[in-house]
């Protein structure tokens, strides 16, 4: 997964910014158009996503509305459109943040570091009598350790993280497996069917990992 995902069509902006980044020590990849973005935020994840709007295909409003679908990431918009409408647009649509082109890049890599200390620093996610701890790869449930494999653990993660978001079960295939994988859908099936074993006080009547019909399942 890397850091940060550049959704710019302007090579020269894209790759000045991209730069500053990585002299930041970010992860930083580059997509160019808005279907690009999403066939590499649905391989490999970001942990933001910095996006144009004016995108050659899919604009960048119709980037935020597929990934707010499926994700809670960061999405921070960068853009020359700066009537009061845009940008109420790209908040209302899931947007964390508006900011206007041509825009001080030393304020928006602190930005960019801000967000990533409250979002990232934490080393644990605790939801009810469940615990992960990131640092050492480690779920709790009511205090006790519970063994899984690197599999359920990527899985439950990423459905901690997005907790009352329902998750397709494309989506969950193609970053815990990815697109490319020999391995069948059903073997998520599987996985999740483990996960509540191992979580759930009744795993046939789960209350955290729940399926949406027609959807995928929602971590509760």
């Amino acid at each position: 997964m890397v850091d940060i995902l550049i959704v710019e069509d302007n090579k020269d902006i894209s790759e000045l910014l991209a730069d500053f980044l990585r002299k930041e020590g970010f992860l930083v990849s580059v997509a160019p158009s808005g279907e690009e973005a999403l066939d590499k935020f649905s391989k490999y994840g970001a942990r933001m996503i910095l996006l144009d709007i004016m995108l050659p295909g899919m604009d960048g409003y119709a980037v935020c509305s597929e990934i707010r679908q499926n994700s809670n990431v960061p999405i921070f918009i960068l853009s020359a459109k700066t009537a009061k409408d845009d940008k109420i647009n790209g908040l209302l649509l899931g947007a964390d943040d508006y900011i206007e082109k041509p825009y001080d890049i030393d304020i928006l890599i602190a930005k960019v570091k801000g967000l990533f200390a409250r979002r990232y620093s934490s080393d644990e996610i605790s939801s009810g009598n469940i615990t992960i701890n990131k640092a050492d790869y480690k779920v709790y449930k009511d205090g006790e350790p519970v063994e899984m494999t690197i599999k359920e653990y990527e899985l439950m993660l990423l459905l901690a993280e997005n907790e009352g978001k329902v998750l397709t079960k494309e989506f969950l295939f193609n970053r815990i497996w990815g697109f490319d994988s020999d391995s069948e859908q059903q073997t998520l099936t599987v996985h999740i069917t483990r996960l509540r074993q191992k979580i759930e006080e009744d795993p046939k009547s789960p209350k955290r990992i729940v399926t949406v019909w027609g959807k995928g399942y929602k971590f509760e």
